[in-house]
Formats: structure tokens, sequence, C-alpha cells
């Protein structure tokens, strides 16, 4: 590594300014999102789904984007696995068969215990959410194989959020942006959404892997010096493996959902 430092020194060049290889970082626009079936068993009847990152059906972490049309009502049933879930579009209800419907809308986010019998409605007129596990692969069981893993499922509206500003956190470097954490701790594996006003023009910057969905507005978006600039939309996913820029340029108020080993700044 020292040699390589040294012969690019030589050449007036830096260690970030290597060339990205293709697996270094993605931008996936709305009308690039191939779909499928979440659960083929229940052929038409099963809600839509696309894998963002990973792979729903093997055993690693997985984000995925889930549609549900209007009216939709799973029967009671559970998981091999926890998620996570937050609203891009619509109301969405998860809880226990017998708890009365709660609807939650864009910009919510709610956590799914591995092994908790539940059922999952939606009542917008269109519906979609961003799913994440930390390890698959993704399974949908009867209620007879629910379980007790010890963890507990939550449900947080988006008018519940604890939105901290640039005078709590240092790492958001402009005072009008704003971040809601949701799981995990800042130095390590976290979660959050941040809110960037209309016409916000700068970067996130992190040397750690980071994963990017955004939740709502348009934006546009480029990786470090790369000519090419990505149109953002709610579903929209960027993500990168190595330290880098995401350049963003809000045209609305926009708000990422943001999953990072580490913590990242905004400036």
């Amino acid at each position: 590594m020292n040699k390589l430092r040294f012969a690019l020194l030589a050449l007036g060049m830096s260690m970030t300014t290597l060339p990205a290889k293709a697996d270094d970082y993605s931008v996936i626009a709305t009308d690039n999102i191939e779909w499928g079936l979440l659960n083929p068993l229940r052929g038409k009847a099963s809600p839509r789904a696309a894998d963002l990152w990973g792979d729903r059906t093997k055993g690693m972490a997985t984000g995925m984007l889930v549609t549900f049309n209007k009216g939709f009502s799973s029967p009671p049933h559970t998981h091999n696995i926890t998620y996570r879930g937050v609203v891009i579009e619509g109301l969405m209800h998860n809880d226990d068969p017998s708890a009365e419907k709660v609807w939650l809308p864009t910009g919510s986010f709610w956590t799914q215990s591995a092994g908790e019998n539940h059922v999952t409605a939606a009542n917008g007129e269109s519906n979609l959410i961003y799913l994440e596990i930390d390890s698959g692969p993704y399974l949908v069981l009867p209620s007879e194989k629910a379980f007790d893993n010890g963890e507990r499922s939550i449900n947080i509206d988006e008018r519940n959020l604890v939105w901290l500003s640039a005078k709590d956190v240092r790492w958001l470097k402009k005072g009008a942006l704003h971040i809601a954490y949701l799981w995990g701790q800042p130095h390590l594996a976290n979660g959050s959404f941040v809110k960037l006003p209309a016409g916000f023009k700068g970067t996130i910057k992190s040397g750690n892997e980071l994963k990017a969905v955004l939740v709502r507005g348009k934006a546009t978006h480029q990786w470090n010096s790369a000519k090419t600039k990505t149109v953002l939309s709610p579903s929209s996913f960027f993500s990168s493996k190595i330290q880098g820029e995401h350049n963003i340029n809000a045209e609305t108020e926009i708000v990422l959902y943001i999953n990072s080993n580490g913590r990242f700044t905004v400036e």
C-alpha cells in the first residue's frame, strides 16, 4: 500500500482520486428498477418486489422495494428474520392480527421482529415501501411457525420522529439540515432519515459503506467528479463502498433513508 501511495504522489495523484471500479458505487433511478413477485407462491395475489442491493432469496443482507395494491391485507403470518420498513408512498399498517388499524404515512418507519405473528395491510391509492434485512433469505411463514426471539416490533409515525439539526449534530455542516436516528449507533452500523431543504447543493461524504433511498422529493445525484448526473425521485437508490462524495442538488425538500456502517458528513 505504501509503494502504491508513493507512486501516486509521484504522479501528482492521491488515494482518493483512484478511478472507481464498477462495484465501488451504484445509482439506480426509479425508471430502471426491475420488479418481480415478493411471494411467488401467491401468484397474482403477491405484492411486487425489487432488490436494490443484495438478494432476498440468499443468505445475505438485502434492501428491497415492495408495492401493494389499495386494500391489500395479508393473512396472519410470520418471518424467519427481522426486517425494517420505510413507507415511501401510501398508507401502511403492520401489527398483531387483532390490533386496530393504524395507518403509517410516507416517511414513517417500523420494524417487524422475527417470529412474531402479524398482518400487513395497505390503504393508499398506491403503496410503496423499502424493506431491509441484515441476513437472509427473506421467507414468509405460516402463523403456526411463530416464535418469540426476544425482540419487540415498533411503529413510528413520521409525525413522531425526533429531528436533530446542525446545532445538535456536528457532522451536519449546514444549518437547514436535519437528521432523525432510527436504529444502531452513529459510529457503527446505523440507520437514519436525513432531510435536506429545497435548493440544497452539497455533498454526503463517507469513508464507510453507505446506502441511501430517496423517500420524498426530487433531486439529482453525481458521484465524485463523474460527468453522469442521475435524477432521483422516490424509491431511487445510491450507494458506495469506498471513500467518496455523493453530490446532491435538491429541487424540492428531500428525505433520504441512509444505512451506513459508520459516520458520514453532510455539507
